[in-house]
């Protein structure tokens, strides 16, 4: 397999090279963080929660073996090519979220990373068109990025789910997206890239808040917890069950998370649990939250609207951007 068979572009070959199995899976994802993504060892280190000079080592040391493995730049083979496919798309995912809601900065959205990302998911999926979870990663970046000029306004404030213009939603791309993921769920093995865009499909067919199939993305979390658990997903699936069930069965959903500082003391964390004590009428402890969120947030446009939620919560609860 050359260049020439994803189009003569030199990046998804050194998207691979930065994934050579001689590597540690932390270490493939940062190198191509680094030099792929185009992220600085800062906002690396915030992404895994480790220290600066940690990642920095780790991305020194990742240069070093690869120089020392000899490897060329090209292609791998098909059959090595697949046994890099988990951990490419997981990098791409990365990528795509920082470019989401940046990590730090002064700006909440950096297009670049998210047009990259997609960019490349595109070429993955040009290269694997019948692996579900490489379609399924194209599908949820389409259909998360379709809502990005209504989530943030002219002056870069953050604009949560229930009160963006959703005329201003990309319909070509939710289109696109949603036939993706369509295709992917008809056949094959389910994977969590899959069940995130399913989820993403359902609020982008719905034209509000309130006329969301609550019950189906409640259902899509449950199987996402059984078939790869993770805390940050945990946060969204807590929002959910709120909008179902009842603010309470959201905090109690919470309430699991495990005792871990790098998620306890996340930002995203306190401001999940605000959004749901206001819900619940509890807007001292809300106010409290949202206060200790603002302060732990490193985007300051995401600090900016954290505090501004702190100053608010005695008015009409908004549900947190999912």
């Amino acid at each position: 397999m050359t260049n020439n068979d994803h189009g003569g572009d030199d990046s998804l070959t050194l998207l691979l090279l930065c994934c050579h199995p001689a590597l540690t899976s932390a270490s493939q994802i940062a190198l191509t963080l680094r030099a792929v993504g185009g992220l600085t060892t800062t906002e690396i280190a915030t992404a895994f929660l480790v220290p600066e000079a940690t990642m920095a080592q780790r991305i020194s040391r990742a240069k070093q073996t690869i120089r020392a493995e000899g490897a060329t730049f090209e292609l791998p083979a098909n059959e090595e090519l697949t046994g890099r496919l988990d951990i490419v798309m997981h990098v791409l995912y990365l990528i795509f979220n920082e470019g989401h809601t940046a990590t730090a900065g002064t700006v909440p959205v950096r297009v670049d990373l998210t047009r990259e990302a997609i960019r490349l998911a595109r070429q993955l999926h040009y290269l694997r068109p019948n692996d579900n979870e490489a379609t399924g990663l194209l599908a949820l970046m389409l259909l998360t990025d379709a809502r990005r000029t209504a989530r943030i306004t002219s002056d870069g404030q953050l604009v949560p789910l229930d009160q963006q213009d959703r005329r201003q939603w990309d319909q070509q791309t939710i289109a696109e997206g949603t036939a993706l993921i369509e295709d992917a769920l008809s056949h094959g093995t389910l994977g969590p890239y899959q069940l995130q865009a399913a989820i993403n499909a359902v609020h982008d067919s719905a034209p509000s808040t309130d006329a969301t199939d609550w019950n189906e993305i409640v259902a899509l979390y449950e199987l996402l917890a059984t078939i790869a658990p993770n805390p940050m997903a945990t946060l969204s699936h807590a929002v959910a069950v709120a909008m179902l069930r009842g603010a309470a069965d959201g905090l109690a959903l919470l309430d699991t998370l495990p005792d871990d500082d790098r998620i306890q003391q996340h930002h995203r964390t306190h401001a999940v649990r605000g959004h749901l004590l206001e819900l619940a009428g509890r807007h001292d402890e809300a106010k409290t939250e949202f206060a200790t969120a603002s302060r732990l947030a490193t985007n300051l446009p995401e600090k900016r609207h954290l505090h501004h939620r702190a100053t608010q919560t005695t008015h009409q609860p908004k549900p947190s951007e999912r």
